[in-house]
């Protein structure tokens, strides 16, 4: 299949999957708030594409909820090409993806995080994943969230659910603090063996963020919660954020690779807690 092909298929499928997410988060809503959208570009001064990204506040269930779709291409900085695969002695890239994180109002949902992504060097792959982050232990709710991601690894290969959920566990680790951010889930980086095969699967990915997302909120929509529960997810998101600046990848991408800096921070907590 022809790269350009490959291209323009990853890309509208991420931005359909930010409008099919953004509608499920309005009608969660119940249709009183909408989105505030930002779209930006790469250079002022040349075609290097952009994105869009999209930010809903304040709501009932949302305490703030970002979904970040962009389409860059250009050059990397020099002191950038080392660190990329495929870019060590060709600076040229393309790369297109969607990102969401949530922050919920009640201490009780947890947060969540997902994001895919394809990207195209000298060589061309995808990445992405997915996990969730409580403030308060609920055994059933991890059980649960982990059997659901088993059962659509499995539909791809067996292997993919032991496999990225111990890459899940080893990348969202603080190391400074010798914890783990959250409960886990799935990460996985430079799929390329088999585009027809690696796209079925990210774009399953995408849509089961999609229902699991919806069932963990319904489930827990109208929990009665403390202001202890409250005091405890601040203190998480003080680690979420921690772990964000320090240690996460598409943080580092996205900066270094001239991406909107408001859309690329807007997986930083509204209010958070260091204790």
């Amino acid at each position: 299949m022809n790269l350009e092909i490959k291209k323009d298929l990853t890309s509208n499928w991420f931005r359909i999957l930010q409008n099919a997410f953004c509608d499920d988060i309005i009608k969660l809503e119940k249709n009183k708030l909408k989105f505030k959208s930002t779209v930006w570009k790469r250079s002022n001064n040349k075609d290097e594409g952009g994105g869009e990204f999209r930010l809903l506040q304040n709501g009932k269930i949302f305490e703030k909820v970002g979904v970040n779709f962009s389409k860059v291409y250009g050059k990397f900085p020099k002191q950038f090409q080392k660190n990329i695969r495929g870019a060590e002695k060709n600076p040229n890239f393309w790369a297109s993806g969607i990102s969401v994180v949530m922050h919920m109002k009640n201490p009780l949902i947890p947060a969540m995080h997902f994001n895919t992504r394809y990207i195209c060097t000298t060589q061309n792959w995808f990445g992405g994943g997915m996990d969730v982050t409580p403030s308060k232990t609920d055994t059933k709710e991890k059980k649960d969230f982990h059997k659901i991601l088993k059962k659509m690894c499995d539909r791809h290969n067996k292997n993919y659910y032991s496999k990225y959920k111990k890459w899940c566990d080893e990348y969202f680790y603080l190391m400074h603090r010798k914890e783990p951010r959250g409960i886990g889930g799935i990460f996985f980086d430079y799929k390329k063996k088999n585009f027809e095969k690696d796209f079925k699967f990210v774009r399953d990915v995408g849509i089961t963020f999609q229902f699991i997302f919806n069932k963990i909120i319904n489930n827990k929509l109208k929990k009665k919660w403390t202001k202890k529960d409250k005091e405890m997810q601040y203190i998480k998101r003080g680690r979420y954020a921690e772990f964000n600046l320090l240690y996460d990848r598409g943080t580092k991408f996205g900066l270094q690779t001239g991406g909107n800096v408001e859309g690329i921070l807007m997986s930083l907590p509204p209010v958070a807690t260091w204790k």
